[in-house]
């Protein structure tokens, strides 16, 4: 089984994100996650292309942008330029799910596409084909620091139908109150990449943290 650990730098400390970022990558962190917020399609703004173009410069590390935007067609190509490995957007947003699609298989950039706590495995069926990975959501997003909300059921159908497909490849990733006590209960329902923020960046030994996150269930 694949065990990624994808760190929110959303709760890291941001004025000092090279530092942090130093701290991802000698504590055996995976991934990094930057969230993209617009302030519409989510009641929160936060950072955008001019920030992962620096951090793309300052790191290996692979770059997994989730973009929670109203309009993520528009803005595939910077997001790609600037530095994506992969770029993760909403079934719920305005854009055409499958013109978001076709631009992500014009850049090198692995495709995710994210649902909503509310919204039923279902939506995503017919595009599972096309993507990389599918990103269930663990807390309504905007916000770090959120309680955990137990998508078990999501997960598992969404593995099931992935691999009654064909699509035994496609990666399941969760995002929202993931620590020690949660994990557990995601990725024995099929979850192999976990988004981790404030849990790690609050732990006295990260990598300590991130073993917890990987440990056999």
């Amino acid at each position: 089984m694949i065990d990624l650990v994808s760190a929110s730098i959303l709760s890291s400390d941001l004025l000092n994100l090279e530092s942090e970022i130093r701290k991802l990558e000698k504590n055996n962190v995976d991934w990094i996650h930057f969230d993209v917020m617009d302030g519409v399609f989510v009641p929160n703004i936060s950072y955008g292309i001019p920030v992962l173009a620096q951090i793309s410069k300052k790191t290996d590390l692979f770059l997994d942008v989730h973009l929670m935007i109203t309009d993520p067609l528009k803005y595939i190509t910077q997001f790609d330029e600037a530095g994506a490995d992969m770029i993760t957007f909403h079934v719920e947003s305005a854009s055409d799910t499958m013109e978001v699609i076709r631009a992500l298989k014009q850049t090198e950039c692995h495709i995710g596409i994210a649902v909503k706590p509310n919204t039923p495995a279902e939506d995503v069926f017919p595009y599972i084909g096309y993507a990389d990975m599918i990103l269930v959501m663990t807390v309504e997003p905007g916000f770090g620091g959120q309680s955990f909300m137990d998508m078990s059921d999501k997960i598992r159908s969404i593995r099931e139908y992935a691999d009654k497909n064909g699509y035994e490849e496609l990666l399941i990733q969760v995002d929202g109150g993931i620590d020690d006590k949660t994990a557990p209960i995601v990725r024995s329902a099929g979850a192999e990449v976990l988004v981790s923020g404030s849990y790690l960046f609050k732990a006295e030994n990260m990598a300590e943290a991130v073993g917890k996150l990987k440990e056999e269930i």
